[in-house]
C-alpha cells in the first residue's frame, strides 16, 4: 500500500508542478488531495478544507456530484470520443452550442469548443487574423489586452495575460499585442479622481493607444469582465461601456474572456450582462464542466461567425481545430452542469450567499492589514498592505498573503494569494451558514498572521 510520504516522494521525484517554486517543494512537499464532497477536499490524511477557490475558480456545482458522474458514464458507454474535423459531428456538442448559444440571448451565433480557456483565447487570436485577412485588412492584427489581466498559458493566450510571472523567461508577449492600464481604482487612481473619472481616464488611454498605433492596425480588445488571477480587480460601473464605446468608434472587436465569471459566478449567468459588454467573442471554460472534464468554448457573434465561414469556403477549409475540439463526453458533462446550475438555481445562489461573503468580509475592512475589501457575487479578495493610509504593500511582496494563506489551511481554509491580496472563489452551491464559517476560519487565519507580521 503507498503511504503517504511515499506519495509525497513521487510527487516531488516525478512531476513538474504548476505554478509552483519547484525548490520550495522538494523542501516541503505536497499537500496531496484524496476526495471531495460538496464545497469540502480532504487530504491524504483525511483532514478536510473548505475550498474556498473553488478548485481553480471552477467547480461549481461542488465536489462528487453524481450526476456529472453519471453523465461521462452513460456518454462513456454511448460513443466514448469522436471529432468534430471533415463535416462530423456528434450529439452532445451538437446539444451544447445550441444550448449556449441560447443562454446567451442569442447574441451569440455559434460555439467552437477547445480544451482549455488557453487554447480558446490562442483560437480567438487566430480568429481575429483570420477574419481580417478575409475583410482584406491583413495590417489589422493587434490586440490590446490589460496589465493584470490573465487570459492563459499558452504562446498567444500568455502573450494577452498581462503579469510579468507569465512572460520572463518565456520571450513573451508576442511583438502584436499591446496591454492597457489595469482598471483597479484603488491601485491606479489619482489623488482625488471619482471612480466615474478614473473609467473616463482608462477610455481616454484607450483611444489614445489605438490612435498611436494606427486603428487600421488594431484589430481586438480582450478583457474580463471582473478580473481574476490579476487580484480580483472589480471595474468601476461605467468603465466597460466606455471602453466599448471607443472600440466601436474604431472597428476593434471586443473579446470578454468569461473563463471565470462565466455561469453564474457575479450573479449574472454571465457577467457580460452585469456590465453591458455586447462581445463580438466569448470565452467560457472552468464552471462549463465544474472543470469535471477539460472543455473551453469561443463563442462568435454572426457578424464573426458569417466572415469566418465565407472565408473558409474561399480556402477551402477553416484550418484550425483540436482531436478533442466538441469531444462528447466532455459535451455530455457540461451539458449536464448546466442543467444542475439552472434546477438548483446557483445563479441566484450565488447572489445571496454572495451578499452575506461580501458582507462578511467588508466587516474586516478597518482591519490595519486591509487595504481593500472587493468582490462582486460569489468572487471576492481581501488585499494586505504594510502601511493602510499611505496603501503602502508589504517588502516583499507577496510576504503577508502567504502567511495568511498558510495560516488559512492550517484552519482547514483553502485560500489564493495573488501577491497580498487574498482571493475567494467559493463553489457556488455553498450556503450562506457555510459562507459564515469560511468568513470565520478566515478571520482568525488574519489574526494569526497578523502577529507575526
Amino acid at each position: 500500500m503507498t503511504t503517504n510520504e511515499t506519495l509525497a516522494r513521487n510527487d516531488v521525484a516525478y512531476q513538474f508542478h504548476s505554478y509552483t517554486n519547484a525548490p520550495r517543494l522538494r523542501e516541503e512537499g505536497p499537500c496531496i488531495m484524496a476526495r471531495g464532497n460538496g464545497i469540502h477536499v480532504y487530504d491524504t490524511e483525511g483532514k478536510e478544507y473548505i475550498e474556498g477557490m473553488s478548485g481553480l475558480w471552477s467547480v461549481a456545482v461542488g465536489f462528487s456530484e453524481p450526476r456529472l458522474a453519471e453523465a461521462a458514464r452513460r456518454q462513456m458507454e454511448c460513443l466514448p470520443f469522436y471529432h468534430t474535423f471533415s463535416q462530423k459531428s456528434n450529439v452532445p456538442s451538437i446539444e451544447l452550442a445550441e444550448k449556449l448559444i441560447g443562454l446567451t440571448g442569442g447574441r451569440m451565433a455559434q460555439a467552437f469548443f477547445t480544451n482549455s480557456g488557453s487554447e480558446a483565447n490562442d483560437t480567438i487570436v487566430k480568429m481575429v487574423w483570420y477574419y481580417n485577412n478575409a475583410l482584406g485588412r491583413p495590417a489589422k492584427k493587434k490586440i490590446i489586452a490589460r496589465k493584470r489581466g490573465y487570459h492563459g498559458v499558452t504562446v498567444a493566450s500568455a502573450s494577452l495575460t498581462g503579469l510579468e510571472g507569465n512572460h520572463r523567461s518565456f520571450d513573451l508577449p508576442l511583438p502584436q499585442i499591446r496591454h492597457a492600464r489595469c482598471p483597479h481604482w484603488y491601485r491606479e487612481g489619482l489623488p482625488g479622481e471619482t471612480e466615474t473619472a478614473f473609467a473616463d481616464r482608462l477610455a481616454a488611454e484607450l483611444e489614445a493607444l489605438i490612435l498611436e498605433e494606427g486603428p487600421d492596425t488594431v484589430a481586438a480588445f480582450i478583457g474580463e469582465p471582473v478580473m481574476g488571477a490579476g487580484g480580483v480587480v472589480v471595474p468601476p460601473a461605467t468603465y466597460w461601456p466606455k471602453m466599448q464605446a471607443v472600440c466601436r468608434k474604431y472597428d476593434v472587436l471586443v473579446i470578454a474572456d468569461e473563463v471565470i465569471t462565466g455561469f453564474g459566478r457575479t450573479g449574472k449567468m454571465f457577467a457580460s450582462e452585469l456590465y453591458g459588454i455586447e462581445p463580438d467573442f466569448m470565452t467560457l471554460s472552468k464552471q462549463l464542466t465544474s472543470s469535471y472534464l477539460p472543455l473551453a468554448a469561443v463563442l462568435m457573434n454572426e457578424r464573426v461567425a458569417s466572415v469566418l465561414a465565407r472565408h473558409s469556403g474561399e480556402l477551402g477549409t477553416f484550418g484550425h481545430g483540436y482531436t478533442a475540439s466538441g469531444h462528447p463526453v466532455a459535451a455530455a458533462v457540461a451539458l449536464e452542469n448546466i442543467r444542475v446550475i439552472e434546477e438548483r438555481g446557483l445563479v441566484a445562489n450565488a447572489a445571496a450567499a454572495g451578499a452575506v461573503l461580501q458582507r462578511r468580509l467588508g466587516e474586516l475592512a478597518d482591519h490595519p492589514l486591509v487595504g481593500e475589501v472587493r468582490g462582486v457575487g460569489l468572487i471576492a479578495a481581501v488585499e494586505l498592505v504594510a502601511d493602510k493610509a499611505a496603501r503602502t504593500p508589504f517588502d516583499p511582496l507577496g510576504k503577508a498573503g502567504a502567511q495568511v494563506v498558510r495560516r488559512a489551511q492550517d484552519n482547514g481554509l483553502i485560500l489564493r494569494g495573488i501577491q497580498d491580496s487574498l482571493a475567494f472563489c467559493p463553489p457556488l452551491i455553498i450556503t450562506e451558514a457555510q459562507v459564515e464559517t469560511l468568513a470565520d476560519r478566515f478571520a482568525q487565519s488574519l489574526e494569526e498572521a497578523a502577529k507575526t507580521l
